[in-house]
C-alpha cells in the first residue's frame, strides 16, 4: 500500500484530508496532511513533511500539492526522490478520492489514477439536463445541439 501526503496552504491540506476520511474512514493511517503556514520557514515545513512520511511507515508515498511554484510545492520537490516518493501538483478532491481508492496499486499506477481523477473530475455541468430543454427554432441563430 502507498501513503498519500497532502502538502498545501493552510488550511487546505487538512480540509482535503477530512473530506477523504469522510468517504474513506479506513484511510486514516494512509493519508497525512501538512498545512503550510504563512511566515514559517520552508526548512521547517520540509522537516515536518519528512516526519509525516516516516510516520506512515509505508515504503512509497504520493505527495500532492496545491499550486506549482508556491511554497508547498517547493517544499515537496525537496522531499520527493522520484522513486519511492512522487509528486503531483494541482490537487483537487476528485484526484484525492481516486488516489485513495487505488492506494494499493503500484506508485506509478497511482500517479496515473490521480491524474485521470483530477481531469475527469472537472467538468461543466448544465443547469438543466439537455433532454429537459425545449428545442430552439431552426431559425434561431444561436441554435446549438447539446451533447452529454
Amino acid at each position: 500500500m502507498n501513503g498519500i501526503l497532502i502538502v498545501a496552504h493552510a488550511p487546505l491540506a487538512s480540509a482535503l484530508r477530512q473530506c477523504v476520511l469522510h468517504v474513506f474512514p479506513d484511510a486514516t493511517d494512509a493519508v497525512a496532511a501538512l498545512d503550510v503556514q504563512p511566515n514559517v520557514p520552508p526548512e521547517e515545513s520540509l522537516a515536518q513533511a519528512r516526519m509525516l512520511v516516516r510516520q506512515t511507515g509505508l515504503k512509497q508515498t504520493l505527495v500532492l500539492t496545491d499550486v506549482f511554484g508556491a511554497t508547498p510545492c517547493n517544499v515537496a520537490q525537496k522531499l520527493v526522490d522520484g522513486v519511492s516518493t512522487k509528486l503531483i501538483t494541482g490537487v483537487n478532491l476528485p484526484m484525492l478520492l481516486r488516489t485513495v481508492s487505488y492506494r494499493h496499486e503500484s506508485l506509478d499506477a497511482l500517479v496515473t489514477r490521480a491524474l485521470v481523477g483530477a481531469t475527469q473530475g472537472v467538468i461543466q455541468v448544465a443547469v438543466t439536463a439537455p433532454q429537459n430543454q425545449a428545442r430552439r427554432s431552426t431559425h434561431d441563430q444561436d441554435h446549438r445541439d447539446h451533447q452529454q
